[in-house]
C-alpha cells in the first residue's frame, strides 16, 4: 500500500512539475511526512528525510521536463549558466542550517509557506517587470537565495524561479521552462548534501543513504518521469489558471494541517 502511494505521488508531483514550473516537492514532502510519520519513522529525521528524498526525486523530474522544454526551444541557457554557481552554493548552505532546525518546527514553516504559495496562486500574484536587464552579479545572487530557499521546502526552485524571471522580462512560458532547467542543479546539490547531512545517523530506516529514502525514491521516479512530460506538453497548450486555483485549495490543507500538528 505504501508503495501504490508513492506511485501516485509521482504520477501527480510529475504533472505539477511540469505543468506550472512550481517543483513536485510541494506534493511529494507533505504526503512523505505522513507516510514516515505513520511508519514509525523517528521524528527527529522524517521530516528532513521527506526534504532530501524530494530533491533526490526532482533530479529525475528535471531530467524529463528539461527534455521536453528544449525541444519547444522555450529554455533560456544564458540565464541558467549565470544562475549556477549561486544555486550550488545557497542549495549547500540552506542544507547545513535545515539539519540544524528540529522536525517538528520545520513542519511548521511547511506549513506557513504551504499557505503562502496557494495565497500567491489563487490571486496570481506574480511580480511586474522592472523594465532593465540585471548585471550578472545578480542573476546570480538570486540564484543562491532561490537555491537556499529551495533546501528547505525540498522543491525545485519554481516557486521562486518563476517569479523572478518574470520580474526580469522573461515570457511566462519561457520563464517556466527555465526554472525547470534551474531545479536540476538545486536537486543535485540538495541530495548530495543531505546524504552528507545524514551520513550514519542513528535514527535513520533501512534502505537510507543520509537523508535519502531509496524506496520512497524509486517508486515517485517511477511515475513522475513520464508524467512530467505530460505536464510539460501542456503547459505549452493549454491555460492551467483553474488548475492552479484547485491546487492552492490542495495546499491550504495541506498547510492547515501541520500548523495544527
Amino acid at each position: 500500500m505504501t508503495i501504490l502511494l508513492f506511485l501516485l505521488v509521482g504520477a501527480i508531483a510529475g504533472v505539477m512539475a511540469g505543468l506550472f514550473g512550481i517543483g513536485g516537492g510541494m506534493v511529494i514532502v507533505p504526503v512523505l511526512i505522513l507516510t514516515f510519520t505513520a511508519q514509525g519513522v523517528s521524528a527527529d529525521v522524517l521530516t528532513h528525510m521527506a526534504v532530501a528524498t524530494s530533491l533526490a526525486t526532482i533530479v529525475f523530474t528535471s531530467l524529463s521536463s528539461i527534455r521536453e522544454h528544449h525541444r519547444n526551444a522555450a529554455v533560456d541557457w544564458p540565464i541558467v549558466k549565470r544562475m549556477v554557481v549561486g544555486i550550488v552554493v545557497g542549495t549547500a548552505v540552506g542544507v547545513y542550517f535545515i539539519t540544524q532546525v528540529p522536525g517538528p518546527v520545520l513542519q511548521k514553516m511547511i506549513g506557513v509557506f504551504a499557505w503562502l504559495i496557494a495565497i500567491k496562486m489563487w490571486f496570481g500574484l506574480d511580480p511586474k517587470g522592472h523594465g532593465s536587464s540585471p548585471s550578472a552579479l545578480a542573476v546570480g545572487s538570486a540564484g543562491g537565495i532561490i537555491g537556499f530557499g529551495s533546501s528547505w521546502f525540498g522543491i525545485g526552485g519554481g516557486t521562486f524561479t518563476v517569479p523572478y524571471l518574470t520580474w526580469i522580462q522573461t515570457p511566462m512560458r519561457r520563464a517556466v521552462a527555465t526554472s525547470a532547467a534551474v531545479g536540476l542543479p538545486i536537486a543535485l546539490t540538495g541530495a548530495i548534501s543531505n546524504v552528507i547531512a545524514g551520513w550514519q545517523h542513528p535514527d535513520l530506516p533501512s534502505w537510507s543513504t543520509g537523508f535519502l529514502y531509496w524506496p520512497a525514491i524509486i517508486a515517485i521516479v517511477i511515475t513522475s518521469v513520464p508524467c512530467a512530460k505530460i505536464g510539460a506538453r501542456l503547459a505549452h497548450r493549454l491555460d492551467p489558471k483553474r488548475l492552479k486555483q484547485a491546487f492552492a485549495l490542495l495546499l491550504c490543507i495541506v498547510g492547515t494541517r501541520f500548523l495544527l500538528a
